[in-house]
């Protein structure tokens, strides 16, 4: 791990600084680094991914405790720095790439560098990283999503995520990521961090976060895709009632019964988008997944 000292000479001794448009703050608190990383609770066969991985003062340690570490950095220099650090350390790759192809997919060089990690070190797909502050949340909602997928992620992020990652029904934080990791997983907030923990200190807290991905929800949801395009239909006019938001829906959605779908579901339709639970959204989705599929409805169970 790397001083702030040490990352400010690496950075001097290539002519660059910290870029803000790409929201690079680096961690330099060394105990909150090994925090992170005891949290995650490494194991020698786990692949983890590290977004945003800087001048690799977080990725050689990752990497003592891991089978294999992806590091992905999009800024060319700081790659090249991390890739000249990191050399001699065999179980480490550095990716100079963008994380995200677009807002809703991971890049296609990223996936196939975790599959072929995954043969080798069977264990699981852990995301631990400082995250870039402007590219968090697509990140982590589609390491949960898909195709990709991490059974766990350890995370830095702005304190106002982590606080929609972790909202309950009813709160104004509550959203998009909020019902997506409430659906899939448990998220849980493991501290505060202060703007001196980071290099530049940026305006705002951060946190420390961790999603731990739970199979027993994800297979109650029968359609990934049609769960996402369900949220984003009613979340996408979260003011209106449920029952005015559905005006929008679009392709397969237009042809539903959505009286009976609210009525299969127990949800009163004059409720706002915010005011349901992930496991709404997922009954309202495996309820519109079987009509779109079978034309019918099932019978509502006793």
């Amino acid at each position: 791990m790397q001083t702030k000292r040490q990352i400010q000479q690496l950075l001097a001794s290539a002519g660059i600084n910290p870029n803000k448009r790409l929201g690079q703050h680096f961690l330099i608190d060394l105990n909150l680094m090994r925090l992170l990383i005891e949290s995650a609770n490494i194991h020698n066969n786990d692949v983890v991914l590290e977004v945003g991985c800087g001048t690799g003062s977080l990725t050689e340690a990752l990497a003592q405790q891991a089978g294999k570490v992806i590091a992905v950095e999009l800024d060319k220099t700081l790659a090249e720095i991390a890739k000249r650090q990191l050399a001699k350390t065999l179980n480490i790759e550095v990716l100079n790439i963008d994380i995200l192809k677009n807002k809703n997919t991971i890049s296609q060089i990223n996936i196939k560098a975790l599959e072929t990690a995954h043969k080798t070190h069977t264990g699981r797909i852990l995301l631990v990283a400082n995250l870039p502050y402007n590219a968090a949340s697509p990140v982590i909602a589609n390491l949960v999503k898909g195709p990709a997928i991490a059974d766990a992620m350890y995370v830095t992020v702005q304190k106002e995520v982590a606080e929609r990652m972790t909202a309950v029904p009813g709160s104004g934080d509550y959203g998009t990521l909020s019902i997506v990791l409430g659906a899939t997983g448990e998220v849980k907030t493991i501290r505060i961090l202060k703007p001196t923990a980071f290099w530049p200190a940026p305006q705002v807290d951060s946190a420390m976060v961790s999603f731990v991905r739970q199979i027993e929800k994800v297979n109650k949801i029968k359609d990934m895709s049609l769960f996402s395009e369900i949220i984003k239909l009613f979340m996408s006019h979260r003011r209106k009632m449920l029952k005015s938001c559905i005006k929008s829906a679009r392709h397969k959605l237009t042809e539903i019964n959505w009286a009976e779908i609210f009525k299969k579901c127990s949800i009163d339709p004059t409720q706002r988008p915010q005011q349901l639970s992930p496991q709404d959204y997922v009954a309202i989705t495996n309820q519109c997944r079987y009509k779109t599929v079978s034309g019918s409805l099932p019978e509502k169970k006793q």
